[in-house]
């Protein structure tokens, strides 16, 4: 049997990435394990058998086009089977923790461009080596996009952009014989909150209706407010099984996404309304002081 292949975007060290490479790999997949900066990728990753290193930039056409000639060129050495590739994830994506009045439109544009224009721009790239294939497309999106969180909403949006269009995706691309598979992911330990939002540089203007409350807003942005998170490679580790055993549409794994997916299937807005507001310490001074002046 032909050995299967599987590319991966932003594989950083101590994130999802680098943990669905590890785990594919461990299933016998060659690996393309991609970042925009290949020294972050962990070592023990690129020192594995069957694993290929390729810089890739998701928002920078160039940067794709360089990877498909690469990811061509090894497919097609060695008589690799069909010669196109098997697996797709897009998993790269960006962070934005700061209330909706304060947030700058060329960030959230930004965000926008990584988190779900960079998933078509590589997948629109690498779409020829998927139908040769037959092959799966695996976007890794959030329960962020399901239900939208506080302080987090252009996040949230970008996710809920992603999840929503995959679904059409699969339908489209059903035909062609890929299949496509979006992840609702849940709660992770990762180190996304230190690669993308350092809280040095998102200090609130001084005339932000929250600046009262931002030192409740930094916790949110480093992550402190987050537990019980599942590890990632016991995620990683349950994601490749669902691939492999070839589910296809929304597949819901990391803590709380399970809880999530049956809230929103039988609880009033008004009661998840209740939990939202639990998570973002500081709302309820908030409201008091404005009612007091």
């Amino acid at each position: 049997m032909a050995q299967k292949s599987v590319l991966i975007t932003g594989c950083s060290a101590g994130g999802i990435g680098a943990a669905l490479a590890f785990a594919f790999q461990k299933r016998g997949f060659l690996v393309f394990a991609t970042a925009r900066t290949t020294a972050k990728i962990p070592s023990a990753l690129t020192a594995l058998p069957n694993v290929v290193v390729l810089p890739l930039e998701v928002t920078s056409r160039e940067s794709v086009a360089a990877a498909v000639e690469s990811v061509k060129k090894t497919l097609s050495e060695g008589g690799r089977g069909h010669g196109g590739l098997d697996v797709l994830v897009n998993n790269s994506g960006v962070g934005m923790t700061v209330p909706m009045l304060d947030t700058d439109i060329d960030e959230a544009k930004a965000l926008f461009d990584v988190n779900f224009f960079g998933v078509v721009r590589v997948t629109q790239a690498f779409a020829p080596l998927l139908v040769q294939a037959k092959g799966t497309i695996v976007n890794i999106s959030s329960i962020a996009g399901e239900v939208s969180d506080i302080w987090t909403s252009m996040y949230c949006a970008s996710k809920a952009a992603l999840s929503h269009a995959a679904e059409g995706w699969r339908i489209e691309l059903e035909p062609l014989g890929v299949s496509v598979v979006t992840v609702v992911t849940g709660m992770i330990e990762t180190e996304f909150y230190n690669n993308h939002d350092s809280p040095d540089d998102a200090e609130l203007p001084a005339e932000s209706y929250y600046k009262q409350i931002e030192a409740a807003i930094a916790k949110k942005r480093r992550g402190e407010l987050a537990e019980g998170t599942m590890k990632a490679d016991v995620f990683a580790e349950k994601v490749v099984g669902d691939v492999v055993a070839g589910k296809t549409g929304k597949i819901w794994r990391g803590t709380l996404s399970s809880q999530i997916r049956f809230m929103m299937s039988f609880f009033p807005t008004s009661w998840i309304d209740i939990g939202l507001r639990s998570r973002a310490p500081g709302l309820s001074e908030l409201g008091k002081a404005n009612k007091d002046r």
